[in-house]
């Protein structure tokens, strides 16, 4: 959606009041365009970062693996806690692969800025005053939403999915041998669904400030998104019900938290207009 058209759906909620700037006259080539700098510099402070992360790699992967070194020696099993790697490139890329996990994080402020600056132009002035919660929240959100992933949803799952490597009554010997590719997969998955979906709040935000919904509508469909919340842990978690269980429940939350910023936002608006009307 082009800037301009953000602009004008936030005209829905009796705010009479023009978008600020002349930049709701470009045309589609010129958004277009601004689009292409804007996620250029997305892209450059990502890779900043990345850079600047490398020097931390064996901190950050110490630290990512915590959990599972943790859910190894509570499972009992023989020897010491362990990663492999299938070629030798395995653990450079695994290193490439932390460090731009990484440095997307150390980015986000950035990043999230740039897409703020882009949609800013369509909207009213006096909506534009979010920009700042708007980037500091959704940081925060993400980063919190990515820290619960580690430090409950992670141990969870490897306590629960380790506990099956046991020796059978038989003799048989059972030893996970966990490979650094597709460890850090798992722990990228879960890390980035636990981040994305502790954005609720603020995409509910938008979406309210831009007039497209209300906190009715988030009320309405409430019922249906428990079931939503489900489905889309089942699709981005592991395959074990413990860990879609703390990703759902999470969710279904901070849709509560929604509906109460939505209904703040709606409300401020329905005064708004109101006081513009009896004058």
């Amino acid at each position: 959606m082009a800037a301009a058209d953000v602009g004008a759906l936030g005209g829905k909620d009796g705010n009479s009041e023009p978008p600020a700037g002349e930049e709701g006259s470009m045309t589609l080539w010129e958004h277009l365009e601004e689009l292409r700098g804007r996620i250029v510099r997305m892209m450059i402070a990502a890779l900043a970062g990345a850079i600047g992360c490398w020097i931390y790699k064996e901190g950050i992967l110490g630290w990512l693996t915590q959990p599972f070194f943790d859910a190894w020696k509570e499972a009992g099993l023989k020897g010491n806690p362990s990663l492999h790697t299938q070629s030798p490139a395995a653990l450079f890329l695994g290193y490439v692969h932390i460090s731009a996990l990484a440095g997307f994080l150390v980015a986000l402020p950035i990043i999230l800025y740039q897409l703020w600056a882009f949609i800013a132009p369509g909207l009213y002035s006096r909506e534009k005053k979010f920009a700042i919660p708007f980037v500091v929240s959704s940081c925060l959100l993400f980063v919190g939403g990515g820290y619960f992933g580690w430090a409950v949803a992670f141990p969870a799952a490897f306590k629960f999915l380790l506990s099956f490597n046991h020796d059978l009554r038989s003799g048989l010997e059972l030893q996970p041998t966990v490979m650094i590719g597709e460890f850090l997969d798992f722990c990228t998955r879960l890390f980035l669904a636990f981040g994305v979906v502790a954005e609720l709040p603020v995409l509910a935000m938008f979406l309210t400030v831009a007039g497209l919904i209300t906190h009715r509508h988030l009320i309405k469909f409430f019922r249906y998104f428990i079931v939503v919340a489900f489905i889309i842990a089942a699709v981005v978690t592991p395959p074990d019900p413990l860990s879609q269980f703390l990703l759902a429940v999470p969710l279904i939350g901070l849709y509560g938290v929604s509906i109460v910023i939505a209904w703040a936002i709606t409300r401020s608006k329905e005064r708004a207009a109101a006081k513009a009307d009896a004058s």
